[in-house]
């Protein structure tokens, strides 16, 4: 089966071979205790299907006991969204939920056109944001995954040769195994090659480890946590008010004053419901949250669901293995507060009374956010005297940014420096011989090089 028939997707916005956005109905079926207290239904589904280029011209809201096993939302009211499409020349039903095969496969006999569930959008989106090699094979890895329990559906065309003695295993069904045995064989194959692309990658943040303090900013979809990279490095990161704008991993250089410096890098952003395979495929581009020295989170106070959004995150941090990471809370957005949000931000900062408020588009509290970002990284040290030889100049420049200077004594051709720094820093100058000297370490050593 093509490409082009089996993904069957949303025609994006800024795609030039798109005319205009694909008129959309949006769909949700829930049932107690589904929606947040005071959430709008489909009011996340809604912002998805913008950010993938849908224009919303309908919604059916199917409020339930249980979910229909067949349809998921009962064939009523299958029926009534098939009229509605008709009414409103929609082209893709949205569902606000994961179907089944079965449930897809009967949703698009009734009503007659594309059905996509939550978690196809989500891929739809993540496929059209991917930009490096690493987030085009983990995209494709997540679609080939979700495809491949859906092939029955993808060839419902098919199912108009009816079975019985004699049809059993005739060229629908046969066509379906071969596309089972290509599609099993492409994620071996993605699988290889992410398992490749993870090796190096772990290897890099491994060996920027080594020298840097690393800082990796997490935070629910839309939380201006691109923005807050801007302001806080000054990189023309893309910003964008829409979910998932960032999904490749970028690391720019954080000033922290002093001379001292720490990488910055931004991930993909998390979101409730977060299909379980997009996770597992993403682990590679997380590894900077995995590695970091400190995580940001960073959380949208002018939401009125901060709180179940900031617990979405640690629910995704925990699945990753960051779950004990070092965290410091930054609450975002305080310029478009309201007095409803004002409130559920002092709640929020009684419960994370380290936390720091920020405005990353107005700049308002970020100087505040880099004195803490260098006393976490500072206490990450451990207490230390260092000589150097002034003539060793790359070494001086190495300490000047790597290196928490107390104080600072000069005794003829020699500068001796008391402060704090890393195990790893300690190492590197540990093997820079003749030019430096550590005196003293947190441990009590002292004397030349021995550390």
């Amino acid at each position: 089966m093509s490409e082009k028939k089996e993904r069957r997707h949303i025609r994006l916005r800024g795609d030039r071979r798109s005319v205009e956005r694909e008129p959309a109905i949006l769909v949700g079926g829930y049932r107690p205790g589904d929606l947040l207290v005071g959430e709008e239904p489909l009011e996340e589904l809604e912002r998805l299907a913008e950010t993938a280029g849908a224009r919303v011209v309908g919604k059916v809201v199917q409020n339930m006991r249980d979910i229909v096993p067949g349809t998921y939302i009962g064939t009523g009211k299958a029926e009534e969204v098939k009229r509605l499409a008709e009414q409103t020349k929609a082209k893709c039903i949205l569902f606000d939920h994961d179907l089944t095969p079965s449930q897809g496969r009967n949703l698009d006999k009734i009503i007659g056109i594309k059905v996509m569930d939550r978690t196809d959008l989500i891929l739809d989106i993540f496929a059209s944001r991917a930009r490096s090699r690493m987030a085009k094979v983990q995209v494709s890895l997540a679609l080939h995954e979700y495809r491949l329990p859906q092939l029955k559906r993808l060839w419902t065309h098919l199912e108009r040769q009816t079975g019985g003695i004699g049809l059993r295993g005739g060229p629908g069904e046969r066509q379906i195994e071969t596309d089972r045995r290509k599609l099993v064989k492409q994620i071996k194959d993605l699988k290889d090659e992410l398992k490749d692309i993870s090796g190096r990658k772990e290897r890099m943040v491994q060996a920027r480890a080594q020298d840097h303090f690393l800082v990796s900013i997490v935070g629910y979809t839309n939380a201006g946590k691109s923005t807050l990279m801007r302001a806080l490095t000054g990189e023309q990161v893309l910003v964008e008010d829409k979910l998932f704008a960032t999904l490749d991993t970028k690391t720019s250089t954080l000033k922290l004053g002093g001379g001292l410096e720490a990488l910055l890098s931004d991930t993909v952003g998390f979101i409730r419901r977060l299909p379980h395979r997009l996770v597992a495929s993403f682990h590679a581009t997380l590894e900077e949250a995995r590695h970091a020295d400190l995580l940001l989170h960073v959380v949208d106070v002018s939401s009125t669901f901060a709180a179940e959004q900031m617990l979405a995150v640690e629910a995704v941090l925990k699945e990753i293995g960051c779950a004990k990471q070092e965290t410091l809370v930054v609450f975002n957005k305080t310029d478009a507060l309201t007095p409803e949000t004002e409130i559920g931000l002092s709640q929020l900062q009684r419960q994370y009374p380290e936390s720091v408020a920020v405005s990353a588009r107005t700049r308002a509290g970020l100087d505040q956010l880099r004195d803490e970002i260098r006393l976490r990284a500072r206490e990450t040290g451990q207490p230390v005297t260092v000589s150097v030889h002034a003539g060793d100049g790359r070494t001086l420049a190495f300490m000047a940014t790597h290196f928490f200077e107390d104080q600072r004594a000069i005794d003829g051709e020699w500068i001796t420096l008391k402060g704090r720094a890393t195990k790893h820093v300690l190492e590197r100058l540990a093997t820079t011989a003749g030019s430096v000297k550590i005196l003293e370490n947190g441990n009590g050593h002292a004397g030349g090089n021995g550390y």
